[in-house]
């Protein structure tokens, strides 16, 4: 990962959260930091470039709207862009809110890119240890958009430079402060890029030390990835942008496959969100573009005896 591709893909991934908190009402997750991680030059950029693109996510949207690139950037961004991290990010944390009334001390988020968790909640400085997993490039990047925002880093935000997608190490861990004591994970927007075995090894990796009743929050495709069309045809332009992009979707799982590689990582699924569920919950009664992405799974899964 070179330092312009870190920056973009955590920039595209912030301007998606910046624009909802802006402009969407109601908020399924209102990241009102994410906006200050983005100068009105970048934001910009991204709004430029995005609406420059809808002739390739609809053409019939593009001809619809050609004077009006306010409304064609709302299309892309409500349909294409926003829904699956916004509800991802929004069942996420309010697991994690859950957890520590049952005593979790520390959180730790793989592939965390501009993630403003432990800017949002200060008042969890002294409650809640949170290390942020990522590429050393990346979280260079985010360090220096942090500094940019004259913000201050919080003394119980942990970074841990990373490339977990090739090795993860506990022990780099360990060396930022963390110890094995309850813990809840969370990996969001990464599952599909890697291979099944991959996903396997991680999450066994991830939970080898901790106690029981420690746990993880995340995505992932199901079977219908490489065949569902979606909704404007979302889903195939998704899997094309990441294959042109050079980083291909790769693994995509029936139920029963994620339930047995979370047995065999001595985990048992807690909940899961299909896309209608979630949708249910985050999406209902809405009047915008905004809806549930097609075959894309929220997992809650629990550490057992």
């Amino acid at each position: 990962m070179k330092q312009n591709e870190s920056s973009m893909t955590s920039l595209v991934s912030a301007f998606g959260r910046a624009y909802h908190s802006r402009y969407d009402s109601p908020k399924i997750f209102d990241d009102f930091i994410a906006d200050r991680l983005m100068t009105e030059k970048e934001f910009r950029a991204v709004s430029m470039n995005m609406t420059k693109g809808i002739h390739f996510f609809n053409p019939e949207i593009a001809q619809r709207y050609q004077d009006n690139p306010d409304e064609i950037l709302k299309w892309i961004t409500q349909v294409q862009l926003s829904p699956t991290p916004l509800a991802r990010s929004a069942y996420c944390e309010s697991v994690l809110q859950n957890e520590l009334t049952l005593g979790v001390k520390q959180y730790a988020i793989l592939g965390a890119g501009l993630d403003t968790f432990a800017f949002r909640y200060p008042e969890l400085e002294h409650k809640l240890e949170i290390y942020e997993v990522d590429h050393p490039q990346t979280q260079t990047f985010k360090k220096k958009k942090i500094a940019e925002a004259n913000l201050s880093i919080p003394t119980n935000l942990h970074f841990v430079p990373m490339d977990f997608t090739k090795r993860f190490s506990n022990q780099d861990l360990v060396d930022n402060g963390f110890s094995y004591q309850k813990t809840f994970f969370s990996l969001l927007g990464v599952s599909y890029y890697l291979m099944k075995e991959e996903n396997e090894a991680l999450i066994k990796q991830l939970f080898v030390n901790v106690p029981v009743g420690s746990s993880i929050v995340f995505d992932y495709a199901d079977e219908t990835l490489f065949s569902e069309k979606g909704k404007y045809n979302r889903v195939a332009n998704m899997v094309n942008l990441a294959a042109a992009s050079g980083e291909p979707m790769k693994a995509c799982f029936t139920y029963e496959e994620i339930e047995r590689m979370l047995e065999e990582a001595g985990l048992l699924i807690y909940e899961h969100l299909t896309p209608t569920r979630i949708n249910e919950l985050f999406f209902a009664n809405r009047t915008d573009y905004l809806t549930a992405f097609e075959t894309i799974n929220y997992i809650h899964a629990v550490k057992k005896d």
